[in-house]
């Protein structure tokens, strides 16, 4: 008997036909329209970004599995998920090169104050700037250690940079020179020349870089934010851009997106601003769909998963 599953994106017919050649009877209803029905109460899999505004899973009694397209899991009702002992895997990795590239970009184009020269080029200004920065020596302190961290490390390390990291116990990290415990958190921002955010959002992480934390780190420090932007209590960052606290920072993503064109962010000449564009590169399809296929290969053979979800895991 072939295996139920639905799809919330349409991979194209050729790529469709493969898994279908896989053992499963695939349905594909786009994500923005699904809602539950009885033609879904077989459905075993669940391949899918974010559908659970609409689609009620807890009426689909026989689920077991749902393959993510994201890294990132605050979308999912992870609570029912781990209550009814579904599996749960995503596409972690799928999007950290093109990410890791991105951070390198947008911390080089802080130092460099692209953005101000840009400008002039716009305006047929020719002045030269003279406070302009070396990544050279600097310390960079990156707030998770997963794949999109790691593949930003491993591209930083020909800076010459120090790299740090935080992660939940302090574990060593490949790439990062010294990595810190959660409960440490204010001790590596204080050394940190620039922040990297590259953590998951959960409620644990909302608003960890508040009022408190930017004390904690030092004067003239750059952030970066690739991960949620719920993350960063926005208001603060925004007053200590203002006061200058904080020299500048480069932010793909907003509390809430799209940024309100009232945002005082936008009007800040020292913040680059890009509309959640980091993990997009012409490779990022395929990456994702071969994950599928792979994890969708091994599900119809009883093999183990790839990429499973640990939904108790701390960053």
């Amino acid at each position: 008997m072939k295996i139920k599953a639905l799809f919330t994106y349409d991979y194209g017919k050729e790529n469709i036909k493969k898994i279908e050649q896989l053992g499963y009877d695939i349905k594909i209803i786009n994500e923005k329209e699904v809602v539950y029905s009885d033609e879904l109460k077989d459905i075993e899999v669940l391949v899918c970004y974010n559908p659970f505004q609409t689609l009620d899973i807890d009426k689909m009694k026989r689920l077991k599995w749902i393959q993510l397209s994201s890294a990132g899991i605050d979308q999912l009702p992870s609570g029912y998920a781990r209550k009814s002992d579904i599996i749960v895997t995503n596409n972690r990795g799928g999007y950290s090169i093109p990410m890791g590239e991105w951070i390198v970009l947008k911390i080089l184009e802080l130092l460099k104050h692209s953005g101000k020269l840009y400008d002039n080029q716009k305006n047929k200004v020719w002045k030269m700037d003279t406070n302009i920065l070396e990544l050279y020596g600097k310390t960079v302190g990156f707030i998770g250690t997963g794949s999109i961290a790691e593949e930003a490390a491993k591209r930083l390390s020909g800076f010459d940079v120090n790299i740090m990291g935080l992660n939940t116990n302090g574990r060593d990290s490949k790439y990062f020179h010294r990595c810190f415990p959660a409960s440490s958190i204010d001790e590596m921002l204080a050394l940190s020349d620039i922040v990297v955010i590259t953590i998951p959002y959960t409620k644990e992480t909302h608003h960890m870089i508040n009022e408190d934390r930017l004390k904690s780190m030092r004067e003239g420090v750059y952030i970066v934010n690739v991960a949620r932007g719920s993350i960063i209590d926005e208001k603060s960052l925004i007053k200590n851009i203002q006061k200058g606290k904080v020299a500048g920072a480069a932010l793909d993503v907003a509390e809430e997106e799209p940024l309100s064109s009232d945002s005082p962010l936008w009007e800040l000449p020292n913040v680059i601003i890009t509309p959640h564009n980091s993990w997009i590169s012409e490779l990022r399809n395929d990456r994702r769909f071969n994950l599928i296929y792979n994890n969708m290969e091994r599900y119809a053979k009883g093999q183990g998963l790839v990429n499973l979800v640990n939904l108790n895991k701390g960053y």
